[in-house]
Parts: C-alpha cells; structure tokens; sequence
C-alpha cells in the first residue's frame, strides 16, 4: 500500500497537519454555529482560506532554511515600503488605515511584519560575532528594527499589531543573549513611562484600558463586550448547552463572536471541556514549535524558530487573556478559530517556516515531536 503513495507524501508530517487541521475544522464548526447553521458567510470562506494557507505552509517547508536568512533583509525592507504606502494611500476601514487595496485581495502589512522582523533580528545576531553580544553594537541595530515598524503601525492606529512585533523582535533579542539588566531596566522604564504612553492613545483605547481595569463601570457602552463574553463563557458551565443552541452569539448579545470573541461563542456551546480540549490543542503545537528551536543547527535557526514560536504563543495566550477580561481589548484573534484571512496567514507563514528548519535538521524530511 506504501507503494501507491508518492515518497513527498508520505514524507510530510502528517501528525502536525493533522493536528493543525484539526483545530482549524474546530473552528469552521464554531463558525458554522455563530452564524445560525450557515456555511456562508464565515465557515466555508474560512475552510477555503486555510486550504490554500496549508498549500503554501507546505512549499514553504520545502524551501531551503539559506533562502530565509538571504531573504530576511530585503524581505524587511519591502515591507516596510508597503507600511509606509499604508500611511500615505491605505484604505481605511473601521476607523483604521491599514490595507492597500490590490483590486483582487486588501493587503495588510503589518501582518507580514510579525514573522519578517523575526527574520531580520535573528540574521542580525546570527551575523554579529559572539564578542560582541554585551557592547551597544548588539543593541541599538535590533532597537531601530523593531521600533521603526512597530511605530508605523502603532499609527494606524493597531496597538495589538504592534505590540506583537514587538514582542517578537525582543524575545529574538533575549534569546541571542543579551544580558538580563537591559530587559529588567527597560521594563521599569516602560512602567514609568506608562502614563505618557496612555496620553497618546486615542480615546477609544484609552477606554479599553479603563474597562480592562473596572468593566463594571460602564457594562452597555464601552464594557459591553468583555461583559457579554463573561457572561456567554460563565453559562457553557462543564460541557456547554450544546451545538447549535449558543443564546449570546445568536441573539446577538455577543459582539465579534466569530471574530476577537470567538472562544466565548465556542465556550458557550462546548464548555468547559471544549475549552480545554482547544487550550490542549494549542499546547501540542506549541511544544513542537519550540522543540524545533531547541534541535536546531545554527544560531539563526533557533532564534527564527523560537521567535515564531513565540509569535504564535502571543496571538493564543493575548486572546483567551482578551475574552476572559485578563486583559484589555486590542484585536488580537485566535488562530485557525477567528474569521479572517490575514492572521491565518501569519501563522501558517510561521508553521511552515518553523516546518523547514525542522525538516533541514531531520534530513529525510519527516517532522518530529
């Protein structure tokens, strides 16, 4: 039976795809339930998003780990370009300017800057000498790195986008080895700060903060959605009311919930025991995401790999954090779970990378866990 099975086939891992395509069928099936027993409008076109962004995690897998590293500048550079084209003709949209407009497809930036500035820090500290880790040389360049972008972004204004290549670009930072003080002197430094930063925010921001930190205080205005996603989590109770019989999302009580606040309207029909079966999910991705960082050959490949890791880890904790009310509403969605095609397409860009520096070490070309 082997046989009839093309070697590149069988070669793929497989216990990693189906995993993966495990949690994304999961989320067709919350999708399917968040809009009534419709495939349309949010499921089937998610179903076809990931089919084509598995497509290509897989090419990129087959992809040398050399090209990344040759790529990683001009990769960067380019799409700084294009971030810089979204300040000047982006289209808007929700209050926001973030996309340009292609005519076939609304192209966001910002969302291919998460892995490129993983990138480029890991290129930079995989080209600088080991001597040189603890001078300013291994600091400034990666600072420059990051806040060019992130500030770009953060004037879109998209806080949770920016927060994230930020923390991707610093965790790549902490794991090339600089020293711990310049990290614990940032952070008191930022908090110090924090006051000047909240001034600059604008004010629906400012608000999320507030809510975030009393969301009591205005439960139909600006508390609404963490109020309701509470609310819609708190009744799944151990297993949930059941496919198909969710009242927050169906009614409408419950605001984005096939988007930022999904996992709520997941919550509410599958309980307590869906969200940790998902929670579980994510765990094993995870693990295989930094087991790969830890097998791998070269400086550039662990700091890559862990950084996309990391990247991934971001975008699961910030959300479940978000709907819980553990923290302040920034539009960070959940992966393969959240309707839309420009987060799926950061963390496929991540697994399939992160596929390639594995596959590099492994030889053969079969993944391990």
């Amino acid at each position: 039976m082997s046989t009839l099975v093309p070697a590149a086939v069988a070669r793929l891992p497989w216990r990693l795809l189906f995993l993966v395509m495990g949690i994304a069928t999961f989320g067709c099936i919350v999708l399917f339930s968040a809009a009534g027993g419709s495939f349309t409008p949010w499921a089937a076109m998610q179903g076809a998003r990931f089919i084509v962004f598995l497509g290509m995690a897989i090419v990129i897998s087959r992809l040398p780990v050399s090209l990344f590293k040759q790529l990683a500048f001009p990769g960067y550079v380019i799409i700084g370009i294009l971030l810089l084209l979204v300040e000047l003709i982006g289209a808007v949209g929700g209050g926001s300017q973030r996309w340009l407009n292609l005519g076939f497809m609304q192209l966001q930036p910002s969302e291919l800057m998460k892995p490129a500035i993983i990138l480029a820090v890991a290129r930079f500290y995989s080209l600088l000498p080991a001597g040189e880790i603890r001078k300013w040389t291994a600091v400034w360049p990666p600072l420059v790195l990051i806040g060019v972008p992130a500030g770009l972004v953060l004037v879109q204004p998209d806080l949770g986008t920016a927060t994230t290549i930020v923390v991707g670009g610093v965790t790549v930072a902490f794991l090339a080895g600089l020293p711990l003080r310049l990290f614990i002197g940032s952070a008191a430094a930022g908090i110090a700060v924090l006051p000047i930063f909240y001034s600059f925010l604008h004010e629906y921001q400012q608000k999320r903060v507030l809510i975030f930190l009393d969301p009591e205080s205005d439960p139909l205005g600006a508390g609404y959605h963490i109020s309701q996603s509470k609310i819609a989590i708190g009744s799944g109770g151990i297993f949930g009311k059941g496919f198909l019989r969710g009242t927050q999302s169906h009614l409408d009580y419950l605001p984005e919930g096939h988007t930022d606040f999904v996992f709520a309207t997941m919550a509410e029909e599958w309980g307590l025991a869906g969200g940790v079966a998902l929670i579980f999910a994510f765990m094993m991705l995870l693990r295989w995401g930094n087991r790969v960082a830890l097998r791998a050959e070269d400086k550039f490949s662990r700091l890559t790999a862990a950084g996309l890791t990391m990247t991934i880890f971001f975008y699961v904790c910030v959300n479940l954090m978000m709907v819980m009310g553990l923290a302040p509403v920034v539009g960070i969605p959940l992966p393969f779970m959240s309707y839309g095609g420009s987060s799926m397409m950061t963390i496929m860009l991540c697994i399939g990378m992160i596929m390639a520096i594995d596959r590099r070490k492994n030889g053969s070309g079969q993944l391990n866990w």
